[in-house]
């Protein structure tokens, strides 16, 4: 069924969480607004609870007052949940001049390693140790230094504008992340009193200062699940104007779509999409921002089994995140996998199954495939889809979908 209407995108959870621990950088009381109502965002403030901020939730809006920090510890129960939250590493560090937090580990689509936040902190001269699966931190005073990144690390980059933005003298990122969410931290550090230039290039300048003021900002929208939907109206054929989708945010994601014959134009406040009658195929390979990415790849994969003729994805930033792939062939998908990438060939029809979410973004591809399945398909373990999409059964019930949760 044809998706049709307007909907609305929430706050960006990758925006929201560094912002998050962003307060504790500062000796006050701080707002944080347009928040969505996520487990990751809950596992969040939980964490700064227990690190002695007081925080209070009214709406979309967060309060956290971090004038008492009365822990500096980061237990592996929380971490364990939510890899993000190692982002408290850097303002900990900055702000008490000790850390200590649980290693994240793995996680299903793979390994995601820290090492880059520790060489970065290294070089900013804490002392850092490896004890019983925590990483403890110890500085004097933190001082600015030059840091190149051997890849781009948008975790790493957030964490060593947080610590530095507090570090005498100048820091230097090179290779540094350029996503969205890293240039809405740096604008929200400088809101604070810090001094950051560059972000959204690949050189950001820290020069640092000596406080830092409470924090009051806007996140902004959530640029992952905009390109949900907009994916949503293009696999049903519909038409659907997409709230809060930003069209610089969205440049790979827009070309990509437009060449499987999708129509996109721009409107005051977002972006309207309109799915043709039959998808052209289209190759893409992921890549770091400004490139294809990787958080949409699986919704990409669910809009290419309906197209007609034979497109590859490529995956470079993950190394396991074809899980999904098993589940969309239950629902009549021909897709062949091929080292890191996956070829499909698409059909005229999907037919609707039980199928079984493996993360976050494997199963809003199955929800997608399932809304232009036929017949009904069932989706189990949606706890993922709770890390990241907020209410988005009532949104796509809105433009019309068949769609409903049911209690596990």
């Amino acid at each position: 069924m044809p998706l049709r209407g307007e909907v609305q995108v929430s706050g960006a959870k990758n925006s929201a969480l560094p912002l998050l621990f962003a307060t504790l950088l500062a000796d006050g009381i701080s707002e944080i607004h347009n928040i969505p109502e996520l487990r990751d965002i809950n596992t969040a403030v939980k964490l700064l609870s227990e690190l002695g901020a007081e925080t209070a939730r009214e709406a979309d809006s967060v309060r956290v007052d971090a004038r008492q920090i009365q822990s500096i510890e980061a237990s592996y129960d929380l971490v364990k949940t939510m890899r993000a939250s190692v982002l408290v590493l850097g303002p900990l560090l900055a702000r008490c001049g000790h850390a200590r937090v649980s290693l994240p580990g793995g996680c299903a689509i793979g390994a995601r390693p820290i090492n880059l936040h520790l060489k970065g902190l290294e070089a900013l001269g804490a002392t850092i140790t490896l004890d019983h699966g925590y990483v403890e931190a110890t500085v004097d005073t933190l001082r600015g230094a030059k840091i190149y990144f051997d890849i781009p690390t948008v975790g790493g980059t957030e964490n060593l504008l947080m610590a530095a933005s507090l570090a005498e003298g100048e820091t230097v990122l090179e290779n540094a992340a350029r996503e969205p969410e890293i240039v809405q931290l740096a604008e929200a550090l400088n809101s604070m009193g810090a001094e950051i230039e560059g972000a959204g290039t690949a050189i950001i300048r820290i020069r640092g200062v000596e406080k830092l003021q409470p924090l009051n900002v806007q996140v902004i929208p959530d640029r992952i699940e905009a390109g949900t939907f907009m994916i949503a109206a293009a696999i049903t054929g519909g038409d659907v104007l997409v709230h809060g989708a930003v069209q610089k945010h969205q440049e790979a994601l827009i070309s990509k779509m437009i060449e499987a014959g999708v129509k996109i134009a721009p409107e005051a406040d977002g972006l309207r999409v309109i799915g043709p009658e039959k998808l052209a195929p289209v190759d893409i390979r992921t890549s770091v921002f400004p490139g294809f990415p990787t958080d949409m790849q699986a919704q990409f994969m669910a809009l290419m089994t309906r197209a007609a003729g034979t497109s590859r994805i490529s995956e470079t930033v993950f190394e396991n995140r074809f899980m999904h792939v098993c589940e969309l062939q239950r629902m009549g998908a021909d897709i062949q996998i091929d080292g890191h990438s996956a070829i499909i060939r698409g059909t005229e029809h999907l037919t609707g199954a039980p199928v079984m979410a493996t993360d976050l973004r494997a199963s809003a591809s199955l929800i997608l495939a399932g809304l232009a399945a036929e017949n009904t398909t069932e989706v189990s373990r949606i706890y993922h889809l709770d890390r990241g999409y907020e209410k988005i059964e009532k949104k796509l019930a809105a433009l019309g979908a068949r769609i409903w949760r049911e209690q596990e």
